[in-house]
């Protein structure tokens, strides 16, 4: 069992005799290295006793090979008790969103994905948790996260890292929850059109068809809205996010999944049990904030429209889409994945990132 160290331990390990460093929280021992560094002992002496995994990711002016992370590995002694001295605050907003985005630039589909038959490069398995060590794909990854000690901006760095399995991945693990986590896109048409119906022949009871076709109208822009607040303000709440393992899972589980692993067929639309949970506080939303009438009018149009929405997401996915509207909206979306996704929330429009400001801008 590998033994575990403080900062402070590590710190005290900043000389050519004795050269500690810490990459993802894994503590090193890299002193016979240092003289046969590539790039001179020096590179490797400025960073003794510190945390290497921000400058080793930096693939302008210090682009790693596999090679050397296979080489790291073989002088690991140890893990890490406590945070990294390197956080998200202590750079400014710029410099850490150009960051990341570097880190999506190093991928061949950061060049690819404005292809009409985008298809993205099947993942290695075995390399990539050798190099990024993050979580292996080839066990359930919810147990995986459970138990890592990840630094928030490792995590928020990895998990918008795309990978790809020609397979869905295993979710859970679990005989009974992994079902719950994957749902073929027609299931949600099925499921919510219906009570979308039910919804909107209660608003026509009242005998007013003109308001209730103006409420269902209202209901669909509202969504509209609503589809742009919860994919910026919650799916990707990433800088606001506790530095907590717990936190980390949960944003997994709702949004960060889709960004590790974004062509998973039955992981693309949302769950019917996660989205009656989210739906009921919406539908008492709707009967606080309208009258009876109006207020079953607009949630029928708050359904439809998720309806929509929904099925439009898997579409950009995973169609050769209709050339009007879809196939920009496909390019926008892959953006969103390839090359930059703190921009670009909207799916079924553009609309609400104009009038936010987060146009994703892109070339073809």
């Amino acid at each position: 069992m590998t033994s575990r160290f403080s900062l402070s331990q590590v710190a005290k390990h900043n000389t050519a005799d004795s050269c500690w460093v810490i990459h993802n929280n894994k503590v090193y021992d890299v002193t016979e290295f240092v003289s046969d560094h590539p790039g001179g002992d020096d590179l490797i002496l400025d960073y003794a006793g510190k945390d290497i995994t921000a400058i080793m990711k930096d693939v302008i002016e210090h682009a790693h090979s596999d090679a050397a992370y296979e080489i790291l590995d073989e002088y690991l002694i140890g893990t890490l008790d406590d945070h990294p001295v390197t956080t998200a605050k202590d750079l400014d907003r710029d410099s850490l969103h150009r960051q990341r985005m570097k880190l999506l630039e190093e991928e061949e589909e950061s060049k690819t994905y404005v292809k009409e038959d985008f298809k993205p490069l099947e993942t290695d398995t075995i390399t990539d948790i050798k190099k990024n060590n993050f979580l292996d794909l080839r066990k359930a990854l919810i147990p995986q996260l459970y138990k890592a000690r990840f630094t928030k901006e490792f995590y928020l760095e990895q998990v918008h890292k795309p990978r790809y399995m020609p397979n869905s991945a295993i979710f859970f693990g679990h005989p009974l929850l992994e079902p719950l986590s994957k749902t073929v896109w027609y299931v949600v048409p099925l499921i919510w059109l219906p009570v979308c119906a039910y919804h909107l022949s209660l608003s026509l009871v009242f005998g007013n068809p003109l308001l209730s076709v103006f409420s269902f109208g209202l209901g669909v822009g509202i969504w509209t809205l609503l589809e742009y607040l919860l994919h910026r303000f919650l799916f990707h709440l990433d800088d606001y996010l506790p530095d907590h393992q717990i936190a980390f899972l949960l944003h997994f589980t709702l949004h960060g999944f889709h960004h590790y692993l974004p062509m998973d067929r039955l992981r693309l639309v949302m769950p019917p049990t996660l989205a009656c949970l989210i739906a009921l506080p919406l539908f008492r939303l709707g009967h606080f904030l309208f009258p009876p009438m109006m207020a079953y009018g607009v949630i029928a149009g708050g359904l439809f429209g998720y309806v929509l929405y929904d099925c439009t997401h898997y579409y950009l996915h995973h169609a050769k889409v209709y050339k009007h509207h879809f196939r920009e909206m496909k390019k926008y979306h892959m953006a969103h994945h390839y090359k930059n996704y703190e921009d670009g929330y909207g799916i079924t429009s553009k609309l609400w990132d104009y009038a936010f400001g987060t146009v994703l801008s892109y070339t073809v």
